[in-house]
Parts: structure tokens; sequence; C-alpha cells
């Protein structure tokens, strides 16, 4: 590792070490940042998973359902009934906190569940149609969510990534072989300089 372009003087050493010991701490923090962040992360994938397995489930339900709908009582009356339906629904964002860092998330208000069915002209189960894909909506809004804060948490650890590798393979080397480096023209000076004074007292003497 090359060392830093400084001259070998008492001050630049006392530097060079007060330096070191910053880097060194800084990298300690850092590495205990990245494993905290890389943690909430796998957790976070964790439920990502978890969601898109209830998804999974709740369209071979709901998907199925729409259909068998759609062939009892064919796409004009389908689309009939639907416009007299009405439901209002609000998709808003959410404070987040995780590892120190503030993200933000989906919620979504649902409406409160209303029956629209009725034993004339309908189908039985309308309204267990209407409920799966309400419940698809919020899981929908839920992985949204997830996934963004999913994506700023891995751009946040590849960034502290690359600050630990910078620490880890630059600075610290570098500030370690500056050190080693002027300490030894420092104890070369010295013994020159011990050297010197003793052959000043001999030919005084």
């Amino acid at each position: 590792m090359a060392k830093l372009n400084v001259a070998p003087t008492k001050s630049n050493l006392l530097n060079l070490k007060d330096q070191l010991a910053v880097s060194t701490e800084g990298y300690e923090l850092l590495e205990q940042k990245r494993e905290i962040l890389v943690m909430e992360l796998m957790r976070i994938l964790d439920r990502v998973k978890q969601l898109e397995n209830q998804m999974d489930a709740c369209i071979q339900k709901a998907y199925p359902a729409l259909k068998s709908m759609l062939v009892a009582l064919g796409g004009d009356r389908v689309e009939h009934l639907g416009q007299g339906i009405s439901y209002d629904f609000n998709i808003t964002t959410k404070p987040v906190s995780l590892a120190g860092m503030n993200f933000t998330s989906l919620d979504v208000e649902l409406p409160q569940r209303q029956l629209f069915s009725s034993f004339l002209g309908s189908f039985a189960d309308s309204d267990e149609v209407m409920a799966d894909f309400f419940e698809l909506l919020e899981l929908i809004t839920q992985m949204a969510g997830l996934r963004t804060i999913a994506w700023r948490l891995a751009r946040e650890v590849k960034k502290t990534q690359r600050r630990v590798n910078a620490l880890d393979k630059f600075v610290i080397p570098q500030n370690r072989e500056t050190i080693k480096y002027i300490d030894g023209v420092l104890e070369e000076r010295e013994r020159e300089n011990t050297f010197v004074m003793k052959n000043l007292k001999n030919k005084m003497q």
C-alpha cells in the first residue's frame, strides 16, 4: 500500500495517528451499521416473500370466482351490477423508521363492507368476489410499500459497504503505512542526532 505524500514531521505523525483513530472507529461503526441494515433487509425480504404467497393464494381464489360470475351472469350483467356498486378507498403514505433511517410506506383504508347482492338477478357470491379483490388490493398496497423500503435499504447497504471497503482497503492501510514510515524517519533522525551530539561532546572533551 502506497504511503501518503506528507512530510515526516512529529506534527504530521500526531495528525495521522488521530486520523487513524477516527478512521478505525468510523470503520467499526459503519460495519455495525452495515450488519444492522442487512438484518433489516433480510427481514423485509422475508415479509415480501410472505406477501407474495398471500397474493398468489388470493389471486387463485379471486380470479376463478370472477370467472364463475362472468359465466353465470354474462359480461353485460356483471358490468351492469358493477355500475351500481360504489366503494371508496384511500391510499395514504405513512412514516416508517428502520435501522435509524426514515422511510415512507403505503397504507390503504378500505371501506366498511356492504352487501350489494340480492336474490333477484344477481350472482350469489358477488359480494365474496368483491371482498377477495379488496383483500388483493390491500396486499398489493403492502407489497408496494415494502418493496420501496427494501430497495432503499439495499441501496444504503451498498453505499455503506463501499465506505467500509474504502476505509478497510485504502484509508486505514495508508495511514498505518505512513505512520510506520514517519516513525522510521524520526527514529533515524534521533539516532543521527545522538551520534552527532556524542561526536561533539568527544571533540569538546
